[in-house]
């Protein structure tokens, strides 16, 4: 899949009641009824439904102030999370900016991809050695001494600087001109830079950049300033569109998307001509545009085929696809696939772990370290019970001598990991060994002090986070993506597991260590779309059959605050709910306002919360951080998140801090707790999806129960294979570079 020149545009193409839990064995019960609605379709209200794909999450939280300087001198986390981010695509865009420009026709072909045709045929011709393509060979390091683990020290979060007040009151007064709200202005001026009203005066659509922000307010908006002379068509208010369609699909995990939707998305918003609108955004840089198809040269043969030839038969073949993107998701897949193919080529093969693998506790773990072994990329996948596998490959390559790392999306599965291994400051969380509050740090040359990284949880990584990731190891080390396949995907735009899945770039282990009992059972059949009955002889899985949405709250309730604690045995504060959305009657807002009402009630004096209260803290967009409230005063909210004490601003604690009794399943991703209670209303059925119903049920250690009022819905959608509803380049990349090293 390669670019076409900026400038060029594509073609068209085709395109009950209070009693407790009871019974000693579950099935799932599918009365025949009427399917019911789906919850709001707003993007900020629902998580999980049909119109957000599987990846979609609440990423409103942080998002106006994700790439705002930093207000003090010590940076949180999640500042140097995103400046770390920052850092990345500068190295990115300037690598690209000293690299030639396109290549000729048919070579299909660029970059560092490009670069590795050249060595191969320099290798094969004699021409050169092939170590002379490496810049730095990576010798087999000798068993280093341990690296010393910084302590993790309780930072407080800062709160990013905002625009500057001249900023925001030049924005405020264009605002008032066009009878937009002045609430919009420092987003506005955070979003759009210290120019923001003049930007705004010249060309009203770019308030499409601010976040919330629909076509139809910004064309209300520009009609206010520019009177009638501006229409549909104008070319400002048709690329403005264009990148906020690839902006709007980016939330919903597209890094891409086809043109054809592109235009088809135009002209239901009142766009006369989509493909010249197209064309313009592609022009003037708004989106790059990329084909998929046969290289210009064999088009160009078979143009001028005679009639009957056999390349001329091939005409009516499919149209090559072509897709638009936007440069930031362009440029991090490209990277991303030029670090794993660096990652690739540049390890030791073939290393003799056969003592370690002989040693290991089951023969995946052995399998496992034996492929590690072999290679420097390495894909496992299983479910909860398999993380004993990758566990064991740390332990195996620590005593090897090798510095061994374990990655994990939360901090929940930090503290799972850090429990099966001989070092827990092995384990770390992904964010915080990004932004170096955790693990080694970094050597002379700014790559993570690590020889083996085990990423695991790795459905959970979008395509930038992953980027950023490959780009700080160096060279030598090896890299294992390891997770469940059957989970839903990152917040974030990509599907990286998946693709690296896909596209077989690299050995796949696959773990034969079931989840064990009657959740883990039940939890199996999801995955190849069977909804089975199960033994559940310690009530390890109950179904509760509501009627309505009002019942469904009241049943969660009771089951929280009563039930599992009094026949399971669990208390109410490791018992997690978990629905399909946000907002609706039974959504998590209706929920943990009811939840709270009964396990701690009070007036929410800080900002809507009181102490004691159970909550999630979003730092970034896509990261969720359980805790609970401990007190309010000036500097802010003052937080526990398993153990380390977080200072919310008072500006940030609407944006984001969540109650968090009741979560979304996307938010639950890679956490898990002794007593789960999925809630699924009858107005969730368009929300279901296997994936969805797969990551909610899984998420409970031991006991699982199912407020159940969608019918036959929940049947339907298991048994509905999962499709890959997320459109990305990332796959095609890397199936274009493994042609290239074949």
């Amino acid at each position: 899949m390669t670019a076409l020149p900026r400038g060029e545009s594509p073609g068209p193409s085709a395109a009950a009641d209070d009693t407790d839990v009871v019974g000693s064995a579950a099935a799932v019960p599918a009365p025949s009824a009427e399917d019911v609605g789906a919850d709001e379709s707003e993007a900020e209200e629902t998580e999980g439904t049909a119109a957000a794909p599987e990846g979609a999450d609440e990423t409103d939280a942080a998002a106006t102030d994700a790439d705002t300087a930093p207000a003090a001198a010590v940076l949180s986390e999640a500042e140097a999370e995103l400046a770390a981010q920052r850092e990345l695509r500068e190295r990115i865009e300037k690598r690209k900016a000293e690299k030639e420009g396109p290549i000729v026709a048919g070579a299909k072909l660029s970059g560092q991809a490009a670069d590795l045709l050249a060595a191969v045929r320099a290798v094969e011709s004699g021409e050169k050695p092939g170590a002379a393509f490496f810049d730095s060979p990576a010798p087999r390091r000798t068993a280093p001494a341990p690296a010393p683990v910084r302590p993790r020290e309780p930072e407080p979060v800062f709160a990013p600087q905002g625009a500057s007040p001249e900023a925001v009151a030049a924005v405020t007064a264009v605002l008032a001109e066009g009878g937009a709200p002045e609430t919009l202005a420092g987003p506005a001026a955070e979003t759009l830079g210290a120019q923001a009203a003049d930007v705004l005066r010249a060309d009203p659509w770019q308030l499409l950049a601010v976040p919330t922000v629909r076509p139809e307010q910004a064309d209300g908006f520009a009609r206010a300033l520019l009177g009638a002379g501006c229409g549909p068509d104008d070319e400002r208010r048709t690329a403005a569109l264009v990148g906020w369609l690839l902006e709007r699909a980016a939330l919903q995990g597209h890094t891409a998307l086809d043109a054809s939707a592109v235009r088809a998305a135009l002209a239901e918003r009142a766009v006369t001509d989509p493909e010249t609108a197209v064309q313009h955004a592609v022009a003037e840089g708004v989106v790059l545009v990329f084909q998929d198809g046969p290289d210009d040269q064999e088009q160009e043969a078979d143009r001028d085929a005679e009639p009957g030839d056999e390349a001329a038969d091939s005409a009516g073949q499919e149209p090559p696809q072509v897709l638009l993107g936007l440069d930031r998701y362009a440029l991090a897949e490209e990277s991303l696939a030029d670090g794993l193919a660096r990652l690739v080529n540049a390890c030791e093969k073939d290393a003799d772990w056969s003592e370690a693998a002989a040693a290991a506790g089951s023969p995946s773990a052995g399998e496992l370290i034996r492929a590690v072994a072999a290679g420097g990329l390495v894909a496992h996948t299983g479910g909860d019970a398999a993380r004993a596998e990758p566990a064991a490959l740390i332990v195996a390559a620590r005593a090897l001598g090798l510095r061994a790392l374990g990655a994990t999306h939360s901090v929940d599965g930090r503290r799972r990991l850090a429990e099966a291994l001989d070092e827990p400051s092995a384990a770390v969380t992904l964010a915080g060994l990004l932004s170096d509050a955790e693990g080694p740090g970094r050597d002379a040359d700014g790559a993570i002090a690590v020889d083996l990284l085990v990423v695991l949880d790795a459905p959970q990584l979008d395509v930038e986070t992953a980027a950023m990731l490959v780009e700080s190891l160096p060279d030598g080390a090896r890299l294992v993506l390891s997770g469940d396949p059957g989970v839903l995907g990152s917040a974030g735009a990509g599907r990286v597991f998946a693709d690296v899945l896909a596209a077989r770039a690299c050995p796949q282990v696959v773990s034969r260590t079931p989840d064990p009992g009657p959740i883990g059972e039940l939890v199996s059949g999801i995955g190849i779309g069977e909804l089975n009955q199960v033994a559940a002889p310690g009530k390890e899985v109950v179904i509760v059959p509501v009627q309505d949405a009002g019942e469904a709250v009241h049943r969660t309730v009771q089951l929280v605050a009563d039930s599992v604690p009094r026949a399971i045995g669990v208390p109410s504060a490791d018992t997690q709910v978990i629905t399909v959305g946000h907002g609706g009657s039974a959504g998590t807002r209706a929920l943990n306002a009811a939840l709270k009402q009964r396990l701690n009630p009070g007036p929410g004096r800080f900002g809507g919360f009181d102490p004691g209260d159970r909550v999630v803290h979003i730092p970034t967009p896509g990261r969720t951080v359980p805790g609970t409230v401990v007190s309010a005063d000036a500097e802010g909210l003052h937080l526990d998140c398993a153990g380390t004490p977080v200072v919310v601003p008072q500006e940030r604690v609407t944006s984001s801090v969540r109650h968090g009794w009741a979560l979304s399943a996307h938010q639950a991703a890679g956490m898990r707790w002794p007593a789960v209670v999925v809630v699924l209303p009858g107005d969730a059925a368009q929300g279901l999806s296997r994936a969805w119903v797969y990551t909610a049920f899984s998420r409970g250690e031991r006991h699982l129960s199912v407020v159940h009022g969608v019918d036959q819905a929940l049947s339907r959608a298991v048994a509905l294979p999962t499709s890959q509803d997320r459109t990305t380049r990332l796959r095609a990349l890397l199936e274009a570079q493994q042609t290239v090293t074949s």
